[in-house]
């Protein structure tokens, strides 16, 4: 059967969040002719094994550490049976569904068409798309935008194959008693303290002395005190050997760590030791070559353009360095603004993006850590601002039960402009999108200064700072 030939303006060639952002406004708002394809499910790795699910999840271990904090105000109560997982899971999984539905019907509304199946480059202005029905469609495009985002990563050892990846983390159907998590970054942090909330025994792998190091050493330290605090076994300096599968399906782990080699035996291993961009069967030699950077990522200029004339890149698959949602979704408007709708210098700030990691607690980053400020502008133009205080939430808890709070403005010049804001406690991560304005529209510590207070909160201590 000979391919379908189709035609349109925009070829966006990935479901995710980002490239159906900039599809529909192309459509939509300019009237291009789209065309978008996935060969997964629509709204990429956010809604499907991403922001969303993990949030749904954190919420799930949130409650359960109010259940227990509930008690020192003065609540009675015993649970009936224990956290249902499998329950849970399901409805998460129909919640995300609905989702996916939700993105497909947006899609309708803005007159794009959608493609459910694999594309290949024939060349810089077509593609191959092979179809689910097993037939194929050859689309030719004015313009092409490639936004397959990524995947997780496993490392070449033995027995990988006994693991599960960050994705796989949403596809456990029931609870585990013990795991162990490889990794040092949001992801892996995020998932130990959620596993750790529900009462999973928790273990987490990690390289060097700490973890979350592209964040500043106050969330570093704190983090990983508390975490420490709560029970979490952190494994320092380590590294892992080979995984093995006992006759009673537990997984033994070989690795070694600070204290020596060792094995451990859990339910599941789990490694969130990174993402690669989504490139395999692209056909990107097809394009006369397409620059990439040493990792694979496509490499794009400000204004989301690669070397390719008309062939464009945004989101987890290109070198921008933000694998997060919202940055996609920006990055994408303003590109169709700019090839659609004629705003001729249209393109997405990469400085100041705030970021929230959902550990337990919560920690939010926007800006400059203290490092990177004092290495550009000198130890003796820089000035910063701390605290770490126990919130009033935990007033009515025994001192064992009480979580910490830290906060840190780091400030540059003599007009102390906040060159970098880093927050870590409760409410954080709606803390810092307020935050993230100021900072993003240069404000200084005077600024900070002149707010007047909300009393009480834990936020008022970043404009009450000495």
């Amino acid at each position: 059967m000979a391919p379908i030939q189709k035609e349109c303006d925009y070829l966006v060639i990935g479901g995710g969040s980002g490239g159906l952002a900039s599809g529909r406004r192309a459509s939509g708002m300019y009237g291009a002719k789209t065309i978008a394809i996935e060969s997964k499910r629509l709204g990429g790795t956010c809604v499907n094994v991403g922001c969303v699910p993990k949030k749904v999840t954190w919420n799930a271990a949130a409650i359960k550490e109010t259940m227990h904090d509930a008690k020192a105000y003065g609540f009675s109560f015993e649970e009936t049976a224990p956290f249902d997982w499998t329950g849970f899971k399901h409805k998460r999984d129909a919640y995300v569904k609905r989702l996916n539905g939700i993105y497909e019907k947006n899609l309708n509304n803005d007159k794009v068409e959608y493609l459910h199946g694999r594309a290949t480059f024939l060349g810089k202005d077509e593609v191959e798309v092979k179809l689910d029905d097993g037939s194929k469609a050859n689309i030719k495009a004015k313009k092409i935008l490639i936004a397959t985002g990524g995947h997780p990563t496993l490392p070449d050892i033995p027995g990988k194959e006994l693991s599960i990846d960050s994705d796989g983390f949403f596809d456990i159907e029931t609870q585990p008693k013990k795991v162990a998590i490889v990794g040092a970054g949001y992801i892996a942090v995020e998932f130990a303290g959620m596993f750790n909330a529900l009462g999973t025994e928790t273990h987490l792998f990690i390289r060097h002395d700490t973890f979350l190091r592209t964040f500043d050493p106050m969330i570093q330290e704190k983090v990983l005190e508390e975490y420490v605090r709560q029970g979490i076994h952190i494994h320092k300096n380590s590294s892992q050997s080979k995984i093995e599968e006992s006759s009673d399906g537990q997984k033994k782990l070989f690795y070694k760590d600070a204290d020596g080699e060792s094995s451990i035996d859990v339910d599941h291993v789990i490694f969130a030791i990174g993402r690669s961009p989504e490139i395999e069967d692209l056909g990107l030699n097809k394009l006369g070559g397409i620059k990439q950077n040493e990792k694979g990522h496509l490499v794009v200029d400000k204004y989301q353009n690669t070397n390719i004339d008309n062939i464009y890149s945004l989101g987890d698959v290109c070198d921008r360095g933000f694998e997060l949602t919202p940055v996609a979704i920006a990055a994408g408007r303003r590109l169709s603004d700019r090839i659609f709708g004629g705003v001729t210098d249209a393109h997405l700030e990469y400085e100041n993006i705030p970021s929230v990691v959902f550990a337990h607690p919560e920690v939010g980053s926007i800006g400059m850590t203290e490092p990177e400020a004092r290495e550009k502008f000198g130890n003796d133009n820089v000035k910063v601002y701390k605290t770490s205080f126990t919130a009033m939430y935990y007033a009515m808890m025994e001192p064992a039960d009480k979580g910490p709070t830290a906060y840190k403005l780091v400030c540059v010049g003599k007009e102390e402009r906040v060159v970098g804001l880093h927050i870590m406690g409760q409410g954080s991560s709606e803390m810092l999108q307020g935050f993230g304005v100021a900072v993003k529209m240069g404000a200084t510590k005077r600024d900070f200064d002149r707010c007047v207070a909300i009393h009480p909160t834990s936020a008022e201590e970043l404009v009450t700072l000495k």
